[in-house]
């Protein structure tokens, strides 16, 4: 994978973790154990430090960046969607951050809290336990339910999950010219893959999968 010393420093991935290949991390980066990066994340530690804990996952086209003297992590099994922005933030254990959503300089988001997908957390916005964020700027739509939680918790499983079967069978290849008879199809190790979007806990769908 492309991974950079900065300045004397090098990134720390640990050995039960899976980054693949085409993810980027610069300098004064620190990927805990059974973190998942998936392809093209860019992490740039050239300022701040930046902090994966463990069995959090960052996903495609994430960044992390951040200011000098300034950390931005992720905790515990928080949930980073595909295309989000995490800029000097920290993300509290077990939240969950949607899809191309933005969470600015100074920021915490509180444990088990979800940030819809596509919005924009302000400076220094200081969050609290179970709260579900939404909008541009992001405002507290509610608390979090249990369900709400359960069905966050299954996609965290998915990805943690996803380090040890990448790990396994993951392997660069050259394209079939045509579908084979009978290809199986590929399942998790959750039901999430079974839920349908009309049965998603409440406000789910304006979260956006925690896929």
């Amino acid at each position: 994978m492309p991974c950079y010393s900065f300045e004397g420093l090098i990134p720390v991935i640990h050995p039960t973790a899976y980054v693949h290949p085409t993810a980027v991390l610069i300098g004064d980066v620190i990927v805990g154990p059974g973190v998942y990066v998936a392809p093209l994340a860019s992490l740039r530690g050239d300022f701040g430090r930046l902090i994966l804990e463990e069995g959090s996952n960052l996903q495609d086209h994430c960044m992390m960046h951040g200011y000098s003297d300034a950390d931005t992590i992720v905790q515990a099994h928080g949930h980073i969607g595909h295309g989000a922005i995490l800029h000097g933030c920290t993300i509290g254990r077990n939240a969950l951050v949607g899809m191309n959503s933005v969470v600015m300089d100074g920021a915490v988001i509180g444990p088990d809290s979800i940030v819809a997908a596509m919005s924009f957390v302000k400076v220094g916005f200081q969050g609290q336990p179970r709260q579900l964020l939404a909008g541009s700027p992001a405002r507290v739509v509610r608390a979090v339910t249990d369900a709400d939680l359960d069905w966050k918790n299954m996609g965290t499983q998915e990805y943690q999950a996803l380090v040890g079967r990448c790990t396994r069978s993951l392997r660069e290849a050259e394209p079939l010219r045509e579908v084979e008879a009978g290809r199986p199809r590929l399942k998790g190790v959750t039901d999430l893959g079974t839920v349908r979007q009309d049965r998603l806990p409440a406000k789910a769908r304006t979260v956006g999968a925690p896929t």
